[in-house]
């Protein structure tokens, strides 16, 4: 018997690689999700791809406890808010990598209001301000389920604080500026020459 494989990722990779089409899309969700690589969200397309899978076998009648089984896929989805309770089968073959990654928690802790960027989320998730239950999680992709979303919470006091920034000032800005500053000192000047 065999030594178990350890090297055994958690993901499957994109079979075209280097498609730009789904690079961009890849990247655009990488920044909206506030992911650290591309591995985080291969790990989302990998778990959806699972369950619609598992979807797609009851459907076809090819497993043996289609009712059983169905009941287990809706249920364990509905307990993560993935899909709703009356959800079926075909719905779930709609789910797509967002609805898993709607449930993580850096994305909670984001729309939540507890971070002002998706990135703050995953920073003070790391640094162990965020618990559930009073239980620090330091995982940004940990899956948060229904029941215990509403008890994450801060682990540590901590102020969170939006800074004002200023609006960018453009070089046209500072063009008509310097000119405004000019007319005015020409406007004062022959009035001090007129005394």
């Amino acid at each position: 018997m065999g030594a178990p494989n350890r090297n055994r990722r958690k993901y499957d990779r994109p079979s075209e690689l280097w498609d730009l089409e789904r690079i961009k899309s890849d990247r655009a969700l990488m920044n909206e999700y506030g992911l650290k690589n591309l591995k985080e969200l291969w790990k989302a397309e990998t778990e959806i791809a699972k369950v619609r899978r598992n979807a797609r076998l009851m459907l076809s009648g090819a497993s043996s406890h289609v009712e059983e089984n169905k009941g287990l896929i809706i249920d364990k989805l509905s307990r993560l808010s993935i899909a709703s309770k009356g959800a079926t089968l075909d719905s779930v073959l709609d789910l797509n990598e967002r609805a898993l990654l709607e449930r993580r928690l850096q994305t909670i802790v984001f729309k939540r209001g507890m971070a002002v960027t998706i990135k703050q989320a995953r920073q003070l998730i790391t640094h162990g301000f965020i618990a559930i239950e009073g239980k620090r999680v330091n995982k940004p992709g940990y899956i948060v389920d229904a029941s215990t979303e509403s008890k994450i919470s801060y682990y540590k006091p901590i102020e969170i604080r939006k800074k004002e920034m200023a609006a960018p000032v453009h070089a046209e800005t500072k063009h008509e500026e310097a000119h405004a500053e000019e007319a005015k000192a020409e406007a004062a000047a022959p009035e001090k020459k007129e005394k």
